[in-house]
């Protein structure tokens, strides 16, 4: 059985990451339009569950700066998801979260390419 390598994680981190991103940025206005849609956060909770199970496969392979970059990125999305979800209020720490991530996912990939 092939065991899945630290850059197929990353590449789930980026995208899960970006497709939440550009879900948080572009679903705000689609909402406006007269098409019936509205906001579920129930789909914000199903991408920090993939966001957070690509860092728990990375976390220990990377080096300290990574690690860090992306575990404060995900408990700012942790963060906005939850109180989304609890206390419906939106905060705007998903997308500094989502953009971290992005980032950090982004130089444990080049890392790991260069080792």
């Amino acid at each position: 059985m092939k065991k899945f390598t630290t850059p197929f994680y990353d590449i789930l981190g980026i995208s899960s990451a970006t497709i939440c991103l550009v879900h948080c940025l572009v679903f705000p206005l689609l909402t406006i339009l007269p098409i019936g849609l509205s906001h579920n956060p129930f789909i914000d909770l199903i991408f920090a569950v993939m966001g957070l199970f690509a860092i728990f496969k990375i976390i220990n392979k990377s080096s300290l700066l990574i690690s860090t970059i992306l575990v404060i990125s995900m408990a700012l999305i942790w963060i906005s998801v939850l109180s989304e979800l609890f206390l419906e209020i939106h905060l705007d720490l998903i997308f500094i979260g989502g953009i971290g991530m992005i980032i950090g996912h982004f130089l444990n990939y080049k890392n790991h390419k260069q080792s």
